[in-house]
């Protein structure tokens, strides 16, 4: 049970904060179930309204909806943020039936928060869908702009309604509140999850004193508040309460690692001039009438003490509303279901075969029919009597000397001449006398082959092997899926760079890693052309020309350092076909990607397969002069060309693909990659490296920079504080992925002017940071 606990820890390290499982067009697992706005990941509030006006556009197309149906709505949503609210927008504009329900109040989470907070219209690249107003406004005048165009539009929207099951029926769901039922064809779910805050589910946190968000901060003066939490709201809660009251902040760690900046200055400036006292390292165990205990932990051992409150606010970020969502039916990202378990054997039994066929490896090496064999034999000149096999079959007329055999013996002294035309098979009782000029002749056996050997073929003089077969099938898959890649981050989010650069991993493939080697060179070493040592271990090995050598050198020694010094690992993502794959076919599980500080250790593996492809070419070298290390260099060879060539590059990481991103063999074992990555770390330390991500003062953490990172970097820890990020702090590959999907344009590859260029509305107080809700 460890070892499967252990191994289930690996398989979900990727999805520590999983979303609802939703294909492109936001449908859940549920068919029929669509989910929205910030719980499927809409991480503003304009891309939410995105999600409402796209998810009513979907349903419009079906054909079962725009049918009168006095019972049966078309859709009901759920919900009524900016999404769930420019959905009922859209669904009235297409004339569908259909019913708003929201347990609160209209655009709940927004309206509770702190009063004059300014709302940013975000990304300005991005612009917005349907009908609902969005422009830099305080919340109060958002929201006062929302309710008139519901008024106006005379949308039909249920308040005060908690959904408690959504059920299929059939054709229908059944919608299930704890006022009335409803029926509808579809649902839309656009609950948001900022409306479920986390709890610390302590004794007492349910009295009345003890809330979890902040609404009205001016109304407490002259108290005794405690604000527990270590992220950018508690911060700004308790600066925005200091001003008029005595504020303790506690939090679990031991820094503020996740804050903003300029949040983290003002409360350095804060504790200064004793306006809040904080207390790390502590955590709330019970909260009583007028009092909370209070644990500290210090200096290996817990303190507990006692401290009067007036109010508490609880400001420890949200939880998705797992329950619910299980109640419906709803999976999560990275749930393991039966189908998923299935989902991993049969990629493993597909990498395998592939792989396998290719090397080849038991069962595919194993001979296991007798297949007939041709074999040639050129014009040539008989050196002695010359026994012809009955399978002979002459290609080219010929005349020629040659003896019978009479009763078991052949007579030397009565040759025959001996006249023979294409296609003529010969008598077996037949030798050929010496000196005589044969034609071209064929003849076949019955020979045992293996799988690689019985899939190799011929066509028009050329040989194609199952290797060849490989190659192609690599260069097809590749493309289908960049094509996807590039659409999804190039072309659908107008990002050159993208656009580039996979048209840079495809032009490679194609032209450097299979055109060149297989129709040009006709030489598998001409892979070596662009594959550099170590990453092509075989550079030096099995008697190269002076070329391969000299280049092999010039690739590895020169020109790979000199490209890390101004792009870093790049190659990783814009040259090298083993990441061109992770790239294009693992691009869709790219937010399964390890993260955290345990997935990070793992990157140590890729040390120790660049120092082993080191040792064995170093002793290879050696080897021609200390015979001595002949038989171990040879072993160490077939060890790592098993081990390392055939397992880490290809059968278990393609495998794991689904389940752990595509970088897998990049990230933790390539040793090119991690040769790189030594270069890239040096030449940042003494300030020579030209690869950098910049940050400006615009993170809102929302955390899909660190989501869709392919290796795992938490890139918003750097972003929120402002702090470059390269390969002297992390295994940065320049995908530029973070920087594409960065709604605020937070991060970028050129340094940031010093100027602010935020507009801070003239009303506003510790409040200069964007909402991040959108639901």
């Amino acid at each position: 049970m460890a070892l499967t606990s252990k191994i289930m820890d690996i398989l979900n390290s990727g999805t520590n904060n999983p979303r609802p499982l939703v294909n492109a067009n936001l449908e859940s697992n549920v068919k029929g179930l669509y989910i929205i706005g910030d719980l499927a990941g809409a991480p503003v509030i304009k891309l939410a309204m995105e999600h409402g006006y796209r998810v009513i556009e979907t349903i419009a197309s079906k054909r079962d909806v725009g049918k009168a149906d006095g019972e049966i709505k078309d859709v009901v949503i759920i919900g009524m943020g900016a999404a769930g609210i420019n959905a009922a927008l859209e669904a009235k504009e297409r004339g569908l039936s259909y019913v708003g329900i929201e347990k609160g109040r209209i655009a709940n989470t927004v309206d509770q928060f702190p009063e004059g907070k300014w709302i940013y219209a975000e990304p300005d690249k991005v612009p917005p869908k349907g009908k609902l107003w969005l422009d830099g406004a305080t919340k109060e005048d958002l929201l006062a702009r929302w309710h008139q165009i519901i008024r106006e539009n005379e949308l039909e929207v249920n308040l005060g309604e908690g959904v408690e099951t959504v059920e299929r029926r059939g054709d229908f769901f059944e919608i299930t509140t704890d006022q009335q039922t409803y029926k509808a064809r579809y649902v839309v779910l656009a609950t948001g999850q900022r409306g479920n805050p986390r709890h610390l589910d302590v004794p007492g946190e349910e009295m009345e004193p003890v809330y979890h968000r902040l609404y009205a901060p001016k109304h407490y003066q002259g108290e005794k508040i405690l604000v527990v939490g270590g992220g950018n709201s508690a911060i700004e809660a308790a600066l925005t309460l200091m001003e008029q009251n005595e504020v303790t902040l506690s939090y679990r760690g031991d820094a503020f690692d996740r804050v903003f900046k300029d949040n983290k200055r003002q409360l350095e400036a804060a504790v200064a001039d004793g306006k809040i006292e904080i207390v790390l390292n502590s955590h709330v165990v019970e909260f009583r009438e007028g009092q909370y205990d209070l644990v500290v932990k210090k200096d290996g051992r817990e303190e507990k003490s006692t401290r009067r409150f007036d109010h508490a606010f609880v400001l420890i970020g949200a939880d998705l509303p797992v329950a619910f969502l299980k109640k419906m039916g709803v999976l999560l990202e990275g749930t393991w279901m039966p189908k998923r378990f299935a989902f991993l054997g049969l990629m493993f039994l597909i990498c395998y075969f592939i792989y396998g066929v290719k090397a080849p490896i038991w069962p595919f090496n194993v001979d296991f029919i007798d297949q007939p064999q041709e074999h040639q034999i050129m014009e040539q000149t008989a050196t002695h009597w010359m026994d012809i096999p009955g399978t002979v079959v002459f290609n080219e007329a010929a005349t020629f000397q040659a003896i019978r055999q009479y009763d078991g013996e052949f007579n030397y002294n009565e040759p025959v001449t001996l006249k023979v035309h294409p296609g003529d098979s010969p008598p077996s009782d037949l030798k050929i006398a010496p000196d005589t000029e044969l034609p071209r002749i064929v003849y076949t056996t019955n020979d045992p082959i293996n799988l690689k050997e019985f899939l190799t073929f011929s066509f028009h003089g050329r040989t194609f092997s199952p290797s060849f077969m490989y190659s192609l099938l690599y260069c097809l898959v590749m493309t289908v899926f960049g094509a996807m890649a590039m659409k999804r981050w190039g072309f659908d989010l107008k990002d050159k760079y993208q656009i580039a650069r996979f048209g840079s991993l495809l032009f490679f493939q194609w032209f450097f890693f299979f055109i060149l080697p297989e129709f040009v060179f006709h030489d598998w070493r001409a892979y070596g052309l662009v594959y550099a040592w170590p990453l092509f271990f075989n550079t030096f090995f099995d008697s190269p020309t002076m070329f391969y050598i000299a280049w092999g050198i010039v690739l590895a020694g020169v020109l790979i350092p000199v490209f890390v010094l101004f792009h870093g690992k790049r190659y990783c993502t814009w040259i090298c076909g083993c990441g061109g794959l992770a790239e294009t076919l693992g691009d869709r599980w790219r937010h399964y990607a390890p993260k955290g500080k345990a997935s990070q250790k793992w990157e140590k593996m890729g040390d120790v397969v660049l120092i082993l492809a080191a040792g064995i070419t170093i002793a290879y070298f050696f080897s021609n002069t200390a015979t001595v290390l002949k038989p171990g260099v040879a072993t160490a060879r077939k060890i790592y060309s098993l081990g390392v060539d055939l397992w880490l590059v290809g059968i278990i990481p393609v495998t794991l693909y689904p389940f752990l991103g595509g970088k897998v063999w990049c990230r933790y074992w390539c040793p090119l990659a991690k040769m790189m990555e030594w270069l890239s770390r040096f030449y940042t330390k003494m300030g020579w490296s030209r690869f950098h991500i910049y940050s400006n003062d615009k993170c809102i953490t929302c955390g899909e920079c660190t989501r869709y990172c392919q290796v795992g970097i938490d890139v918003m820890n750097f972003a929120v504080k402002q702090e470059t990020l390269d390969n002297s702090n992390s295994s940065c590959i320049g995908c530029g992925i973070c920087v594409t999907v960065c709604p605020m344009d937070t991060l970028s590859f050129v340094k940031p002017q010093l100027e602010d260029h935020t507009i801070i509305p003239p009303n506003e107080i510790h409040e200069e940071q964007p909402i991040t809700f959108a639901s």
